[in-house]
């Protein structure tokens, strides 16, 4: 097992890359974690891991900087270097410190994949271990696993949004409450369903919406509050569109009599 320091001061993102770690290697474990390049350096004082894994925007000192103190250190310890910034010279001065890999935000599963298998092909060098040829069975549980993982996540984001469509549920708040970075979120969201989050949130509320319009007498500005919407104006726009009749029009013909509009 070889131990992973993550430096990253957005806890989200921290927490997320943590999940996903967890999800696709057993090879690795996270044995620290730092917000930023001196509190990563305060740790390399007490504790020696494996390899690092660093963002490269950070407060105090960022993660070229902290990459240039840990090559003059330890020479050897492979790093991962991930940003949001997809500039030529970001790279081109980490490739400069020799570092592994490059990863750009929001980062993805299998080049993730990739990094880490290279980074285990590093260290198992240095060792003086040969690599350990995977197992195509066990190869093919993990990423089951993996996959049952994601099942689950979205079906707890599914359940989240079902069960408070008058909430906020704009995807940073979904996002903080599965620990996984916004963009990442979307983008399992939308391979796993095969639709944007975005049109699910409008579904679960339309859905409320023809349900209070069918069995209530309430107002349509009631029933656009309690479907998510403080406009009553916005609410009956996207009620028109996506069902090509007003809240008025679809209570006279599904609903209760003399329903007020």
């Amino acid at each position: 097992m070889y131990k992973l320091l993550i430096v990253e001061d957005e806890e989200v993102i921290r927490e997320g890359l943590k999940h996903l770690i967890g999800q696709i290697s057993r090879d690795f474990v996270i044995a620290g974690e730092a917000s930023h390049g001196q509190e990563a350096l305060r740790y390399l004082e007490k504790e020696l891991p494996d390899a690092v894994i660093t963002d490269i925007r950070m407060r105090e000192m960022d993660g070229l900087a902290l990459t240039g103190k840990i090559r003059e250190r330890y020479p050897n310890m492979p790093i991962v270097i991930i940003s949001g910034y997809s500039e030529f010279e970001y790279a081109r001065q980490a490739l400069k410190f020799g570092v592994t890999d490059y990863l750009l935000k929001p980062i993805d599963r299998l080049a993730l994949v990739a990094a880490l298998d290279e980074v285990k092909s590093q260290l198992a060098g240095q060792r003086g271990a040969r690599v350990k040829q995977p197992d195509p069975t066990a190869e093919a549980e993990r990423r089951e696993e993996g996959q049952a993982e994601i099942r689950s996540l979205i079906r707890k984001v599914k359940e989240y949004v079902a069960a408070r469509p008058d909430g906020d549920l704009r995807l940073q708040v979904l996002a903080e409450h599965v620990h996984l970075h916004p963009s990442y979120l979307s983008q399992l969201f939308k391979a796993e369903t095969g639709y944007n989050f975005s049109d699910f949130v409008t579904e679960v509320r339309l859905e409320r919406a023809k349900h209070l319009l069918r069995t209530t007498g309430l107002k349509v500005y009631d029933i656009a509050r309690l479907s998510g919407y403080q406009s009553p104006k916005h609410f009956m726009l996207v009620f028109k569109q996506q069902t090509g009749l007003t809240p008025g029009m679809y209570r006279e013909q599904y609903g209760v009599e003399n329903g007020a509009d």
